[in-house]
């Protein structure tokens, strides 16, 4: 386990060079953040990683030669699934959204995203959560209430175990839930056991895609 208030390392996939550069030098300068490895697309993400060894990785969706970020996610995913993944994007498009969760991603920015939050949000990321642009909250929610109630009716959720794997979906933590749902958060973290025992998963992304249509 890294110490407190280690740096962080991080990895970019993005294919426009100016931007890279600007990112890299916005991360590097936050104290708490180190960019250890820059790519353009997903060819080299399995040589590079096991020799820089990220903590969390910043993935633009559109790359270069039409090549999808998400199929970067699912390979970072497979092999080092360890590695947080934020999705940094221009599309607010459902399906990519949907696919992105899916995929393996834990968060989803804009690039109209201010810099303080990138550096803000990648450090939450690394600490557990699971940051998205307000903007994109809501629809997260509507995209899962839409693809998955028939699913998660055959999987006997009940109607609060329901509400709270959508408030997951979200990004929100524990405590957050609890606040909303006026419950204790040992409430939250007994309903959370069950879903994951009923769904036969052991975490909040494995759950979501085992419920994709």
């Amino acid at each position: 386990m890294k110490p407190e208030n280690a740096l962080i390392k991080v990895a970019i996939i993005e294919d426009n060079p100016v931007l890279r550069n600007s990112l890299k030098d916005v991360l590097n300068d936050s104290g708490r953040l180190k960019v250890v490895s820059i790519l353009d697309s997903s060819h080299l993400i399995v040589p590079e990683y096991r020799k820089t060894l990220p903590d969390v990785a910043l993935v633009d969706i559109g790359l270069k030669n039409n090549e999808s970020g998400i199929d970067c996610v699912r390979v970072i995913h497979h092999y080092f699934p360890e590695i947080r993944i934020m999705m940094y994007t221009v599309f607010a498009d459902d399906q990519k959204i949907f696919d992105s969760i899916c995929a393996g991603a834990s968060g989803y920015l804009l690039k109209h995203t201010p810099p303080e939050e990138i550096t803000q949000s990648l450090i939450m990321l690394y600490e557990g959560g699971a940051p998205i642009t307000p903007s994109i909250a809501n629809r997260v929610l509507e995209i899962f209430r839409e693809k998955n109630q028939p699913a998660l009716s055959n999987w006997g959720l009940t109607a609060r175990e329901k509400e709270i794997l959508e408030w997951l979906a979200m990004g929100e933590t524990y405590q957050d839930i609890a606040d909303k749902l006026y419950i204790s958060i040992s409430t939250v973290r007994t309903h959370i056991m069950h879903i994951y025992e009923k769904l036969q998963v052991n975490s909040k992304i494995e759950a979501i895609r085992k419920l994709k249509p």
